[in-house]
């Protein structure tokens, strides 16, 4: 059966969309960024319906937080269930059964052996915060190192590790003082001009060899934050052998290893957690986004010896909130139960879809991604690697403008993150739409 959604009937923004982004102009901070101008009435697994009537497939998953799709039934009846009990007690305070419950789950799906513990926060950003305190406590060193290109937040101390764009720190600093930024391991455009296939892991090397013998010294450094697979910042995956050296240089140094997962984590690449597929064990992931299918909760994991911080070292009123708790504890259910599954056979088919793309169309670069984290670099020139930006741009815009959610993520980077629900049937209808879209602009 043909699906019935994208379908758009009126102009975008259709009238009563218009009269919203109107009234936001004008109450809301300017300071937040919108892709289209897209005004959401209600939504349902990946059929999204604005308040004209208009229907879009969602291949954003609002920005990756939307894991079980939208209004998945058995979060919905978790979360009214809940509702109707308790809303809200403080968990840093008093004790209630639901987070406790929820810490053990994560516990057990978490890539770290040995005992752990869970501290609940609100956002990925609060989550990052919360480790990079946590690493200052628990080592007592002051110094990090994070990687251009990442995205891990626009708190003061996540901004001050993220490096994906100027903007986001401009006119903030100085930032958290004692962040060094190195190259990520982006094959694809490698700033020092090397093969993957013989380069040995240079840029971690670089650290060794260059970051700690010159600039900070390695006993200083309490941390190593590193997203598994670069999200903001292109959708990028490392060859495998960038993590495990990675590791071994942490633990060479006794620095600890964050794997920040509020992107990749919760079932997006076919496993619970992107560093999975890299055969690293970190000693703290941070996790947000797809964790509550929507519900705002964060979430930080560690080794327990790791977290032996003392009662007050830190603390968050609305974290672990007892909704969002049972929120999750469903979400992780719904992703052991097939989900994940899902997300790995239909990526398949996906990236299998884009190559083929790439192979007909200059304008593709690279394709790129794990499960349901699919990335697609538009160049301007194959041989140069020349940025395709603008193009990028247009190829989002006219997908909204024919029914499709997309972002775009990078400079120059289209970034396919649907629900982990999503169909091979709603599959097809998304690359088709964007096939057409890029096909008008090359």
């Amino acid at each position: 059966m043909a699906l019935n959604y994208p379908s758009i009937k009126t102009k975008l923004p259709g009238p009563k969309a218009a009269r919203v982004v109107m009234r936001t102009e004008e109450n809301v901070s300017p300071s937040y960024t919108y892709a289209y101008p897209l005004v959401v009435e209600n939504a349902s697994g990946a059929k999204v319906t604005d308040v004209d009537g208009n229907t879009f497939l969602d291949f954003a998953a609002g920005i990756a937080v939307c894991s079980t799709g939208h209004c998945h039934p058995k979060v919905v009846a978790a979360i009214k269930s809940q509702a109707e009990k308790l809303l809200h007690m403080s968990g840093t305070d008093f004790y209630y059964p639901q987070q406790v419950n929820l810490a053990e789950q994560l516990a057990e799906v978490t890539p770290i052996k040995g005992k752990k513990k869970v501290f609940f926060c609100n956002s990925g950003a609060e989550a990052v915060e919360g480790a990079m305190k946590l690493a200052r406590w628990h080592t007592k060193r002051k110094q990090y190192i994070a990687f251009f290109g990442a995205f891990h937040g626009r708190t003061f101390g996540a901004v001050s590790l993220t490096a994906s764009k100027a903007t986001q720190r401009a006119f903030y600093f100085p930032g958290v003082p004692g962040v060094t930024h190195v190259s990520y391991a982006y094959c694809y455009r490698c700033p020092y001009n090397l093969k993957k296939e013989s380069c040995g892991s240079y840029c971690v090397k670089w650290i060794e060899d260059q970051i700690f013998k010159t600039i900070v010294p390695a006993d200083e450094v309490a941390a190593i934050i590193v997203e598994p697979i670069q999200g903001e910042g292109g959708y990028v995956v490392p060859p495998p052998e960038f993590h495990i050296a990675l590791k071994k240089l942490c633990e060479k140094h006794g620095i600890l290893y964050i794997a920040d997962e509020v992107q990749s984590g919760m079932g997006r690449t076919g496993k619970m957690f992107a560093i999975e597929h890299f055969g690293v064990e970190p000693d703290i992931i941070c996790t947000a986004k797809g964790i509550a299918s929507g519900m705002p909760l964060g979430a930080f994991i560690a080794k327990s010896d790791v977290m032996n911080w003392t009662p007050g070292a830190h603390a968050s009123t609305f974290g672990g909130n007892p909704v969002s708790c049972e929120a999750a504890i469903a979400t992780i259910e719904l992703l052991k139960e097939g989900l994940m599954q899902n997300a790995s056979k239909v990526g398949e088919h996906m990236i299998t879809e884009l190559i083929r793309m790439k192979n007909e169309y200059e304008l593709i670069g690279d394709v790129r991604g794990l499960g349901l984290m699919l990335g697609v670099e538009l160049v301007k020139n194959r041989e140069t690697r020349e940025r395709a930006g603008e193009e990028r741009n247009k190829i989002v815009q006219k997908c909204f403008e024919k029914g499709l959610l997309i972002l775009g993520c990078g400079a120059n980077t289209i970034r396919f993150c649907p629900p982990l629900t999503i169909t091979k049937e709603e599959a097809d209808k998304a690359l088709e739409i964007f096939e057409e879209c890029l096909s008008s602009v090359r």
